[in-house]
């Protein structure tokens, strides 16, 4: 399945956390926000989204 990131422009009530994550996986999710014109942000929320609405298929 093709990965496909959530619109940015659905802004809902958010707060801030922190992630430490490995440079090699934090260049991975760089590589496709660039690929998807997006922010990395964008990307983490999306693939957290996908994963937990997919969890249970």
């Amino acid at each position: 399945m093709e990965f496909s990131p959530k619109p940015t422009k659905q802004k809902v009530k958010a707060g801030y956390k922190s992630l430490y994550i490995s440079d090699e996986l934090a260049e991975k999710v760089s590589d496709l926000a660039k690929k998807h014109n997006t922010s990395f942000n964008n990307i983490v929320i999306s693939i957290l989204e996908n994963f937990f609405e997919n969890k249970n298929k």
